[in-house]
């Protein structure tokens, strides 16, 4: 019996202890609010600042601003992780907002942190 008690003690300390070392991250979410003003259609990607490659809505897609109202767009993400947004006039990659079309350029402004909340509308000017 002693034995049994045991062996199920050092289980459950195992998977507790495996659970933690595998660093499973939290999932977190983040919605980001756009307005474009802009003429042409605007395509949008998201960019994790935090894990190297990773990008919404990601398999070759773009989220797509085509007219002038405020499209929401709500990603999962890792809680604490940097997401930056990514915004270009379609067919025309030199004319862009934040980190411009396949996240080619640097910004002051364009990152959030992933953690439940929502961005300021945010808003591109021709």
């Amino acid at each position: 019996m002693r034995k049994g008690l045991i062996c199920a003690v050092f289980l459950a300390f195992s998977f507790v202890y495996l659970g933690a070392a595998t660093g499973s991250a939290e999932a977190g979410s983040l919605l980001f609010r756009f307005e474009s003003k802009h003429p042409n259609v605007v395509n949008v990607e998201l960019y994790s600042d935090t894990r190297r490659g990773h990008v919404w809505p990601g398999n070759n897609k773009v989220y797509v601003l085509d007219d002038y109202s405020v499209k929401t767009i709500n990603i999962s993400c890792r809680n604490g992780e940097r997401i930056c947004y990514g915004a270009w006039v379609k067919n025309r990659s030199n004319s862009y907002w934040g980190v411009g079309y396949k996240n080619r350029n640097r910004c002051s402004s364009c990152c959030w942190t992933c953690n439940g909340g929502q961005t300021k509308v945010i808003v591109l000017n021709p």
